[in-house]
């Protein structure tokens, strides 16, 4: 096929071999490509911006858009810059060729695979200087394709134009001048076979428009202009014996903005509006659901398709920068959801990139999620460990985030998950282990906390596979945290129990203490627990009434009272009334003074962040077995536990009775003597309580009880749980 037709056709491999200029006995030779053109015009650039660019001639049409030209080498030699006056019938355009700039091209390839950041650093469209000519330097990988050529704005996306050049680590590059941040572009690719793919939107891509185009944009990571240094410089951070409280957070639905106009609030919006929220709140980090690019809402970003560009709905780039920059300034730590495990089918998106399964297992034993009907990653790939875990750090990097939260860490773990026998591909040895997804976490892991001492990577991980946040150098997973799967689904298991048959349930509530100093634990009851008809929080709770909004509160205390870090959902905060609709906002009117058990609690999930962060025995030995002590947790008739919560030098007594019968003169056995000062109480008229008589203050007696040399006698409240500080 002729060179013209294959520039026409966009099916062009090497370009750089046709394109471009040559030197060579003293001779310069330029091939410019320039479908239309009437004529072209050589000028060669000026060594200073001000000096004005000196015609060389015309070219000569070879063939049907391809001019050709040549000249003496002391006119236009290997360094000097030329650039390109096309008359077209509708006019002239001028611009720099981008094919003379062919070694700097390739630049972008030269050291990619030396460590994972330099996949974001060099790969995708990176804003760059060359020569004195700023531009933007393009490079995706698609090592099966026949052919990649850029599509933007600048040349009417048309796939003819601007043909890559494929190199021989499978990356297609073109260095195209004058190219700045917000211009809109894709890659057309043609499979090994010639055959035209779905226009694709950059892997590497930092900034992606939405439905229809999907888009990329070329972004200047360079522009914001952080101010959150005391945060990130901090001392002293030591996050398994400090305070967590995770507010787990959907940013478009949290809350509608009041212009019909506006569908969701703005990044901008939310770093007043949910900062100010959550700093009022007492939280200590905000959660929020995958922000990576996702085209479906109803995904709730779990099926993302840009992974290194926050998601367009509701900003840029830099706006949500400044959203993670304001919660740093409002000494609110920023987690975000990260989707390693699988990806959607979408056709802009990564799946059969290349005309292959270049992103995914190309087996659909295990490249098919059956459960989400997605793509899974091919976790045995080098490309696709360094596209993951370049991504992880990208966001610590570029966007200063705390932590990620791994979402389905179980479904990578295991190569049956939500399968039936014969449906997936045992490993080597013949186990269900997928060792590929394994050794990727250990790597992700090890590299997060190398390179950013501050960060938190946490798992959600619902199984007993051991070691998932034990130090990968100790054999484990290298994670910092893991969600507690099992204390969630037994806690609210026994709580949705009417009161009465709980007694037959009394191990539910103390058995997770039985493997709790496992793994570093986080408690979550996430978004997971209030949808798909399980009912909000509120609707969990069995009885009347008051009895749900009481078994409410309690079951918050013991939550706190509980070792590991806090998860909650938003609404869960005040009692919403009903189960989560990412399509609406949360039910704020529920907090209007005709509502006053929902502000009730509020007030009561405002007031146990306090005391959970203020007081150390309720976090400083979260995961460590001396900071908890069971009193008694086998008084299954009266359904009340008691234990004590212990820091360097303070003890927190915790009693819980679930039961709406309250308890007069229960004693209690306490392993010190001493006053004991009430701390709190769930059962206070202002959450919303019964305000039954407690006693404030109460010195423990010499009588043993419960094996314990001293103990105390109080009044338990209904439905409620107290606590007591010892003072010496």
């Amino acid at each position: 096929m002729a060179v013209n037709q294959q520039l026409i056709e966009a099916r062009c491999t090497f370009p750089f071999e046709v394109l471009g200029k040559r030197t060579q006995d003293k001779t310069t030779n330029i091939t410019a490509w320039l479908p239309a053109a009437q004529q072209v015009e050589v000028l060669k650039l000026g060594k200073t911006k001000k000096a004005k660019p000196k015609s060389l001639g015309l070219m000569t049409e070879a063939s049907s858009g391809l001019f050709e030209f040549e000249c003496a080498a002391s006119k236009l030699s290997d360094e000097d810059i030329y650039t390109l006056k096309a008359t077209y019938p509708e006019g002239e355009h001028t611009a720099i060729d981008p094919y003379q700039f062919q070694s700097e091209a390739y630049h972008a390839v030269h050291y990619v695979d030396h460590a994972p950041e330099n996949l974001y650093q060099q790969i995708g469209a990176q804003l760059v200087e060359i020569n004195g000519i700023q531009g933007t330097r393009f490079a995706v990988f698609a090592p099966n394709a026949s052919s990649v050529s850029l599509i933007a704005s600048f040349n009417y996306w048309d796939a003819s134009k601007h043909p890559m050049q494929k190199t021989e680590l499978g990356y297609w590059v073109l260095f195209v001048p004058e190219i700045a941040a917000g211009e809109t572009y894709k890659f057309a690719i043609k499979d090994a076979h010639g055959h035209a793919l779905p226009d694709k939107q950059d892997p590497l891509g930092f900034h992606h428009h939405q439905y229809p185009s999907h888009c990329s944009v070329v972004y200047d990571h360079n522009h914001y202009q952080w101010k959150d240094s005391a945060w990130q410089t901090r001392k002293n951070h030591k996050p398994y014996e400090q305070a967590m409280s995770i507010y787990e957070v959907h940013l478009g639905s949290w809350r509608k903005p009041g212009d019909e106009n506006q569908r969701y609030l703005s990044y901008q919006d939310l770093s007043q509006q949910l900062v100010d929220y959550v700093k009022e709140m007492g939280y200590t980090h905000i959660e929020v659901l995958p922000v990576s690019e996702f085209p479906f809402d109803g995904s709730w970003g779990y099926q993302p398709v840009g992974l290194f560009a926050p998601t367009s709905r509701f900003g840029d780039p830099d706006a949500f920068k400044a959203f993670v920059d304001m919660c740093h300034q409002a000494s609110i730590g920023v987690i975000i959801d990260w989707v390693p495990a699988h990806f959607p089918e979408d056709g802009h998106g990564l799946a059969r990139f290349d005309g292959s399964h270049l992103y995914e297992y190309e087996d659909p034993k295990k490249g098919w999620h059956p459960d989400w009907n997605s793509c899974i990653y091919d976790f045995g790939k080098d490309t696709v460990r360094q596209f993951l875990v370049a991504n992880a750090l990208y966001w610590f990097d570029k966007f200063h985030v705390d932590a990620i939260r791994v979402d389905a860490v179980a479904s990578m773990l295991y190569l049956d998950y939500s399968r039936n026998d014969g449906e997936w591909i045992p490993n080597v040895d013949g186990g269900n282990h997928n060792y590929e997804a394994i050794s990727l976490l250990q790597w992700m892991n090890t590299e997060v906390y190398a390179k950013f001492p501050n960060a938190m990577t946490i798992a959600e991980e619902s199984t007993s596979f051991a070691g998932v946040s034990k130090p990968v150098d100790q054999g484990g997973l290298g994670f910092g945290f893991k969600w507690n799967m099992g204390w969630m689904h037994d806690s609210l298991h026994y709580i949705a129990k009417d009161p009465a048959y709980r007694r037959y349930h009394h191990g539910e509530l103390s058995f997770s203490m039985v493997y709790a100093y496992d793994e570093n634990f986080v408690l979550p009851i996430s978004h997971d627990e209030v949808v798909h008809g399980k009912g909000s929080m509120l609707q969990k709770m069995p009885g009347d009434d008051w009895q749900r909004f009481a078994n409410l509160r309690a079951y918050y205390g013991f939550m706190f009272a509980h070792p590991g870090k806090k998860l909650q959902f938003m609404g869960n905060e005040f009692a919403q009334n009903k189960e989560w609709n990412h399509d609406i906002s949360l039910d704020w009117h529920l907090l209007d003074d005709s509502n006053a058990k929902h502000a009730g609690i509020q007030r009561l999930y405002k007031s146990l962040n306090h005391l959970y962060t203020s007081q150390p025995a309720l976090h400083v030995n979260d995961h460590q077995a001396e900071g908890f002590q069971w009193i008694d947790h086998n008084n299954a008739e009266q359904s009340v536990f008691s234990f004590l919560r212990k820091g360097a030098n303070e003890t927190v007594l915790v009693i819980c009775n679930f039961t709406p019968i309250p308890q007069d003169g229960f004693r209690v056995g306490v392993n010190e003597a001493g006053t004991y000062e009430l701390l709190f109480n769930t059962d206070k008229g202002e959450f919303g309580g019964s305000d039954y008589p407690v006693v404030d203050s109460i010195d423990a007696q010499t009588i043993a009880w419960n094996d314990q040399n001293h103990s105390v006698l109080i009044n338990l409240p209904p439905l409620s749980v107290i606590f007591y500080k010892v003072i010496s």
